[in-house]
């Protein structure tokens, strides 16, 4: 029994938080009602689980006591792992897993723990029915049962929960590439390093906007701008004002993407702000990129002659 992927997710400090998880694990425990086992199992899907397991074989003294305490880590590709399992008295192996690390007693702790999101423990089980008949959760406090019906159930979810792939069309990709960089990858560089990150784009021009494109783009398919079919312009329109105003390649340019985009800074907050003009159905849409990071659509924008005044008029009142 091999399964060499391990998780972090909902870790803290290397540390699981199962919490909603144990609390429905409580109340099932108290009332065995359908709908509280159903509960149980809605959670479990969103959960990751303690595994039990022998340590692996070449690892290092550091991701050894990474795997005895549960903590999250990548093993080796020729890594195998196999978990212990529990024997029943009518000789049925089951694959025991923990919802916490109290929930495994001192006296059957086992060399190694994986952090295993619980749909990696349903496959695990499935591709070894041999050997394994069925998944117990907290076997030696709440013993909750998962037969191999409930665990073919499972996979199946499991399967329709994997996003599926979608082959995005050349002219579709130029409109994520556009998407991506103008609402996330420029005001998430220009948030974090602020007038530091501003000056670099106001000294780089089209030599920055197109290395942001650049990290965008795969292999496969060609990028179609060049440093000049980038426009930057900045004016300082107050005393305390700046707005460095960019347009974006009209190549490829439709509907939904973004035209332009409006850099205010703030000088004596040192407060910077980020504004965009989105081509709608109807006209365009002045948008606006937070702090947090988060991209919402404010107004209907002017014609082009008005914008800067209507950004000017935006940045005061915030």
């Amino acid at each position: 029994m091999e399964d060499r992927k391990m998780d972090n997710r909902k870790m803290g400090n290397n540390r699981i938080d199962n919490s909603q998880l144990e609390a429905l694990i409580e109340t099932f425990a108290k009332d065995r009602t359908n709908e509280n086992f159903v509960k149980v199992m809605e959670q479990l899907e969103r959960s990751v689980l303690y595994v039990p397991a022998m340590m692996p074989q070449n690892l290092d003294k550091e991701a050894m006591e990474n795997m005895r305490e549960g903590k999250g880590m990548k093993l080796p590709k020729d890594a195998k792992v196999l978990p212990f399992l529990l024997k029943k008295e009518s000789g049925e192996q089951a694959l025991p897993v923990f919802s916490s690390l109290k929930q495994v007693p001192k006296d059957k702790k086992s060399p190694a723990i994986l952090a295993l999101p619980f749909f990696n423990c349903v496959a695990m089980a499935m591709a070894n029915q041999e050997k394994v008949q069925m998944v117990v959760l907290n076997p030696y406090t709440h013993n909750i049962i998962l037969p191999p019906r409930l665990l073919e159930v499972a996979q199946k979810r499991s399967k329709q929960a994997q996003p599926q792939k979608v082959k995005l069309t050349e002219k579709q990709f130029h409109q994520v590439a556009n998407g991506f960089v103008a609402y996330s990858v420029l005001p998430s560089f220009l948030f974090d390093k602020k007038k530091e990150g501003l000056e670099q784009l106001q000294r780089e021009e089209g030599t920055f906007l197109l290395s942001r494109y650049a990290s965008v783009y795969p292999k496969e398919i060609r990028m179609p701008y060049q440093e000049e079919d980038f426009s930057l312009m900045t004016l300082n329109v107050t005393e305390d004002m700046q707005i460095t105003r960019i347009d974006m390649p009209e190549t490829n340019l439709n509907k939904g993407m973004c035209c332009r985009i409006y850099i205010v800074w703030k000088r004596e907050a040192e407060e910077l702000l980020y504004f965009t003009i989105e081509q709608a159905e109807n006209g365009n849409v002045i948008g606006r990129v937070g702090a947090d990071k988060k991209h919402d659509s404010i107004e209907p924008a002017p014609d082009n002659g008005a914008e800067i005044e209507t950004i000017m008029k935006l940045a005061e009142e915030m």
